[in-house]
């Protein structure tokens, strides 16, 4: 099969595993206990039932379940995710506020953990045994292993309030009655408050990372091309990073693919920790008041990631690795 057609076939099997994360989505939020109408039926809110049968009207509530299913599927493929309970505005909308927040937040903590992790994990694993192998992992152990509101809190404590290096919370010091002179302003203003949080991150993500790379390299590092790789005089850098880092990649795009599948689920925890206003800190308070078109549409975006990353992983598999046919 060639590279085409597994596309395609693939393409199709995604489209497949779509349609049942959708009609799974539906089944679960069905089948959750409670009445999300209950959240307006006190009478400070809705006066009458004329009120109730309206908000029912508008979010379908009033439909038979097999005419709700059918447009379920076609508002989530097209993604008309609805209006929310709580704010009554549309969950699109409020997706795009809070959207470049939570890339800016965990894209940046997650590419900087995996690089850190990787280029770690490789002198780690060149070093066994050694002291710096010993720091190493026992480092990234102990802020794996650590809370991440635990190591937010410290930074805070040590960084924002005894030293006031970096901010408290938020995203930007300026506001809408005072904005940014310039976008250099904007840019450095922002920089500035995702520190505490990407620092946080990236120090509780990090040591996964090199735990996995150091497990992976130390199996390829025994295998006889790289023998022969140090036989032939190469340098010690191009063995590890060209050949056994390589060979020994697989299992490492396969995390870093599921790990940006997951991206737009923000840092709930760090989110709430530095009061930062992301996807995480979102999602977080429609849990509290069962927003449910928020958490369906959250869920839906979240899976559809995971799909995509793991579609473009196995792409990147037959790059990497010769040896991969496409079937």
């Amino acid at each position: 099969m060639g590279l085409k057609a597994y596309i395609a076939k693939r393409t199709v099997y995604s489209f497949l595993l779509v349609l049942f994360v959708i009609t799974l989505n539906f089944i679960i939020f069905e089948l959750m206990p409670g009445n999300p109408m209950e959240l307006f039926m006190n009478p400070s809110r809705l006066k009458s039932q004329e009120q109730v049968d309206e908000l029912m009207k508008i979010w379908g509530l009033d439909q038979p379940l097999h005419i709700r299913y059918f447009k379920y599927v076609i508002n989530l493929l097209t993604f008309n995710f609805g209006i929310s309970y709580i704010s009554m505005d549309y969950v699109s909308k409020e997706i795009g506020e809070r959207l470049l927040n939570t890339l800016l937040l965990v894209g940046t903590s997650t590419v900087l953990s995996i690089i850190i992790g990787i280029v770690l994990g490789v002198i780690a694993a060149a070093k066994r045994g050694t002291n710096a192998d010993n720091f190493f992992v026992v480092t990234s152990l102990t802020t794996y292993s650590l809370p991440s509101f635990w190591i937010g809190m410290v930074l805070l404590i040590i960084f924002a309030h005894g030293l006031g290096w970096f901010p408290i919370k938020g995203t930007t010091s300026y506001t809408a009655m005072n904005p940014p002179p310039n976008i250099i302003a904007d840019i450095t203003d922002r920089m500035w408050h995702l520190c505490l949080p990407v620092v946080t991150l990236t120090l509780f993500s990090y040591g996964g990372w090199l735990l996995l790379t150091r497990a992976v390299m130390l199996e390829a590092l025994t295998e006889d091309y790289i023998v022969t790789a140090r036989a032939k005089g190469l340098a010690e850098r191009t063995v590890l990073y060209r050949h056994a880092l390589k060979n020994a990649s697989l299992p490492i795009i396969t995390s870093a693919a599921i790990s940006f599948g997951f991206l737009l689920t923000g840092a709930i925890i760090t989110e709430q920790v530095f009061n930062y206003p992301g996807l995480g800190m979102w999602i977080w308070k429609a849990i509290n008041f069962s927003d449910y078109p928020v958490l369906q549409a959250i869920f839906y975006i979240v899976a559809l990631c995971v799909i995509i990353a793991n579609f473009i992983a196995d792409l990147l598999y037959g790059v990497i690795d010769p040896r991969i046919k496409y079937e």
